[in-house]
């Protein structure tokens, strides 16, 4: 009897120190923290920064999954769509960071929540970091510097340099430290209140919110046409926007959108896109 005690001691020992060693440390956001800092090395126009973002999470997600389908699973759920504010990258990194180790622990956890917090996050994070990191910082740094460097002074650029990069530095290292413990906190309270489901509902309405004000926002098409001739002359594009404001940007996405459905080559819809979009500005169709 002595012996089964100690060997089921021995057992929830081991199985404690696995749980452990899977623990994320401070060394581990470290590794993230580090990691984002090459975060617009990596950019494209399809994607954004997704691969950045996926080689941020690489620390963390190798301690979490042993199994390779599993890492797999997730290395591909962080190649999604990403794109925000450098400097407030940390922030949504600490945050999936918790919600990966909640993920790894849970197997009911449900994994779209993930990417529908990212996408939900990174748009209103994006308008405050613009505006603040390069709207307000980054002026004030440059006019300080400008100023010296005029005058002949070494300091103008060194200045320049500590101004914008000690702040914004210093909130990236804060800032992952605060993602994660909100995470951590959050779920952990989501849990015992047991509105996971409720999140999972809610991040994925914002997460539609965003992209859907991105479609207005980053398409761009408009056309010149008119109806009849002079002051009776009736602008296409006014009807359009009569019926509903930014109904071509949101008919574009939605036949991109299918056409990727489909399993067409992205590089295929961007030679399409770009085409089109020099015959319709030849013909004058599209401005």
């Amino acid at each position: 009897m002595t012996s089964n005690v100690k060997t089921k001691n021995k057992i929830d020992e081991n199985q404690s120190s696995k749980t452990h060693l899977n623990k994320i440390e401070k060394r581990d956001l470290r590794r993230v923290l580090w990691r984002s800092l090459q975060n617009s090395f990596s950019w494209g126009y399809e994607r954004q920064s997704n691969m950045a973002y996926a080689y941020s999470m690489m620390p963390v997600l190798t301690k979490l999954y042993k199994k390779k389908e599993d890492l797999s699973k997730a290395i591909k759920r962080h190649l999604e769509f990403f794109n925000t504010t450098p400097h407030l990258l940390s922030f949504i990194l600490g945050i999936s960071v918790a919600m990966e180790e909640k993920n790894a622990e849970n197997e009911n956890f449900d994994e779209d929540t993930i990417n529908s917090v990212k996408a939900s996050l990174m748009g209103p994070l994006a308008g405050i970091g613009d505006t603040f990191f390069w709207g307000t910082l980054k002026l004030i740094a440059t006019g300080i510097g400008t100023s010296l460097a005029m005058q002949g002074n070494i300091l103008g650029p060194i200045l320049f340099l500590l101004i914008f990069n000690i702040p914004t530095f210093a909130i990236r290292i804060l800032a992952i430290g605060w993602g994660y413990k909100l995470g951590t906190g959050f779920l952990q309270q989501l849990e015992k209140k047991g509105a996971m489901g409720t999140l999972t509902i809610g991040a994925s309405i914002l997460g539609l919110m965003v992209v859907g004000g991105m479609c207005a926002s980053l398409i761009s098409i408009n056309i010149p046409l008119t109806i009849g001739s002079g002051k009776s002359a009736t602008h296409v594009q006014d009807i359009l926007n009569n019926i509903m404001p930014s109904l071509l940007p949101l008919g574009s996405f939605g036949l991109i959108y299918w056409l990727l459905g489909k399993n067409v080559k992205a590089t295929t819809i961007l030679i399409g896109i770009t085409i089109v979009s020099i015959l319709g500005a030849l013909t004058g169709v599209f401005a």
